[in-house]
């Protein structure tokens, strides 16, 4: 039996879709999702199987101009994402065409000797007359490999391009056991679906001046689990807000990810939330490394 597996880096803009587009691939809920941009941080490996190729998926934080430390972290991992796959996909959100953003992604992918396809998504919302032009125009700025056209949102066109990926990866053994889903570990994977919570819950600042770790992650006898989380504030109003009027707003923002972690964990989920101020935690490293980030310098 002649196996495949390969490293595919999903890239592209801030809100192009690329959580939601490994979501559907994997069919579970590794990389969190929210209509704001730049809610994904780190890289986040999803591991597909299709027949004999195990596909690894690299979901990487958008791409953008960085202002702060850990802006500039996330897209050193997105830019590192690319370099370390055997191809990447330039997911691009056909709603928003081709912006500034986009073209200076493009121009730095296509510097590379990497192999680049291009997948058009959200391709439901646009009417098919626009589709073919945009495609025209994005293969004029940089010769993409293939073109694909997605909806991740309702999984159109989305098995026609796994079953792509999976004869375009290289032959070779598989990485990882067959029936993982992921190599976030469980303390990372739970600090990011009390993050999720924060972006739904919360508005405009408060998510992005946020941070979330896991400080302890116990099994207890009866196959429950006890988790210990401390969410980072860098401001007095933002510590306010996430808290709410007699604790509201944290008990929500628990009920929630005490529900999604149990269903993920397959086991009772037992949550504790702890909302600290942390002046300037976005420029500490150790905040960086704690998140899966590593120090941009």
């Amino acid at each position: 039996m002649t196996t495949r597996c390969g490293f595919v880096a999903i890239m592209g803009a801030p809100n192009a879709g690329k959580s939601t587009l490994l979501n559907r691939m994997t069919g579970a809920k590794l990389s969190i999702v929210s209509p704001k941009a730049q809610t994904t941080r780190f890289r986040v490996l999803g591991i597909l199987m299709k027949g004999e190729s195990q596909i690894l998926l690299v979901d990487t934080p958008g791409i953008f101009k960085p202002k702060r430390k850990l802006d500039r972290a996330m897209v050193a991992a997105a830019w590192g994402g690319a370099e370390d796959a055997d191809l990447a996909v330039l997911v691009v959100d056909a709603k928003a065409g081709i912006t500034d953003a986009l073209r200076g992604i493009v121009e730095k992918i296509g510097s590379g000797k990497r192999r680049v396809w291009l997948v058009l998504n959200k391709v439901d919302l646009v009417g098919p007359a626009a589709l073919l032009p945009l495609i025209a125009e994005l293969n004029k700025m940089l010769s993409f490999e293939h073109n694909y056209m997605v909806s991740a949102g309702n999984g159109d066109g989305v098995e026609e391009l796994i079953a792509a990926l999976a004869a375009a990866i290289p032959e070779g053994p598989y990485l990882y056991p067959e029936d993982d889903l992921t190599d976030l570990p469980d303390r990372l994977l739970a600090a990011e679906i009390v993050r999720e919570q924060i972006f739904l819950q919360t508005h405009e600042e408060v998510p992005y001046g946020a941070t979330v770790e896991t400080e302890n992650f116990v099994e207890r006898p009866d196959g429950s689990v006890r988790i210990e989380v401390t969410i980072y504030v860098a401001r007095p109003g933002h510590k306010a807000i996430l808290i709410g009027q007699g604790g509201s707003k944290v008990r929500d923002i628990g009920a929630k990810a005490r529900a999604q972690l149990g269903q993920l964990l397959e086991r009772k989920v037992h949550l504790f939330l702890n909302v600290k101020e942390r002046a300037g935690w976005d420029e500490e490293n150790a905040r960086l490394r704690a998140i899966g980030l590593e120090d941009p310098k």
